[in-house]
């Protein structure tokens, strides 16, 4: 596979480029980030269907990517994930199969996936490692989204032993940040949380937040894992995946996540938990340290100040905001 000659040597394809990481990615490469010899195409499910093969092959003959970032997926948070596990693992298995067989064909010579922390095993010792993906089943409320993300890395190791290709796959913890889907009903924890305390501050009610509020979780700022998913892109050869999270001490409860919310917005009222919703995974405490090997100085967001930046953003933004 030959280098594009000229002086754009990377053309760098991101599918599910209008979404939380997508749009991170896009501000942290405009903000100095990107390089004079990177030509950067963000795409979104308006550009092709990419459960579709014929559509997601005439995408990558449209825009010739030597290099991409695979984003694009079927996601949603707890409750979603328990009512839909079938859409949700034929959804992807579609779009993965379709996005990394057209990367193979067109030539592409770099793939980065992203991947889950929730695709790891159910019952395991912690903290898990990126050794530790296949050892048993993925928590029962949302199997099909896991084993769909699963796959993503036994396909990244047939392309790699049958054609050689340099596919690999990264694990990044809860991503939160501005351009998230603040859904209540069907978005991730904290997004949903943020427009919970934003609602119960225009209305002057309580704060109720589901469930018993002491599960543990690490949070990752979208704007830190741009800046990763550029390293790994551009520095990072290996096929196995890495986990991009924040070190195991900086693991919250979700108690703790509302009162840096309730903290940021300057909420006054009452909070209450509803303990008949469930809580989900208790916690999936991640190990960071294949990371600290490689990037043993990278500075993380602080989360309360990531925290409070994302409310900033979701105030001034509420209109057009995904919700």
């Amino acid at each position: 596979m030959t280098e594009v000659t000229g002086p754009v040597a990377k053309r760098i394809l991101v599918t599910g480029g209008t979404g939380l990481v997508g749009k991170a990615i896009e501000k942290v490469v405009a903000d100095g980030e990107g390089r004079p010899d990177e030509k950067w195409i963000f795409v979104s499910s308006r550009d092709a269907d990419l459960t579709n093969a014929v559509e997601t092959k005439a995408l990558f003959e449209q825009h010739k990517p030597t290099h991409v970032i695979h984003l694009a997926a079927m996601v949603g948070g707890l409750f979603k994930n328990i009512r839909y596990n079938l859409d949700f693992w034929r959804r992807n298995i579609h779009i993965n199969d379709n996005v990394l067989h057209s990367a193979y064909e067109t030539g592409v010579q770099k793939v980065v996936s992203c991947l889950s922390t929730c695709i790891f095993p159910d019952k395991t010792t912690y903290p898990i490692d990126e050794s530790m993906i296949h050892n048993g089943p993925p928590h029962s409320s949302n199997f099909g989204y896991s084993y769909a993300k699963r796959m993503i890395d036994i396909q990244n190791r047939g392309y790699f032993e049958q054609h050689g290709c340099r596919f690999t796959a990264v694990i990044p913890t809860n991503v939160f940040g501005p351009h998230d889907n603040f859904n209540i009903e069907d978005g991730h924890v904290l997004p949903g949380l943020i427009h919970k305390v934003y609602l119960a501050k225009q209305t002057g009610s309580a704060l109720t937040i589901w469930g018993t509020g002491k599960p543990r979780r690490q949070f990752i700022y979208s704007l830190d894992l741009a800046r990763l998913f550029l390293w790994v892109l551009r520095e990072y050869d290996e096929v196995e995946p890495i986990i991009l999270s924040v070190g195991e001490e900086d693991e919250v409860s979700i108690r703790e996540a509302a009162e840096a919310i309730v903290e940021a917005m300057d909420f006054r009222g009452e909070l209450v938990f509803d303990t008949t919703k469930a809580d989900g995974q208790f916690k999936k405490t991640a190990s960071n340290a294949k990371l600290q090997r490689y990037l043993p100085g990278f500075q993380f967001t602080p989360f309360r100040q990531a925290v409070k930046e994302t409310c900033a953003w979701f105030s001034a933004n509420y209109a057009n905001a995904r919700k």
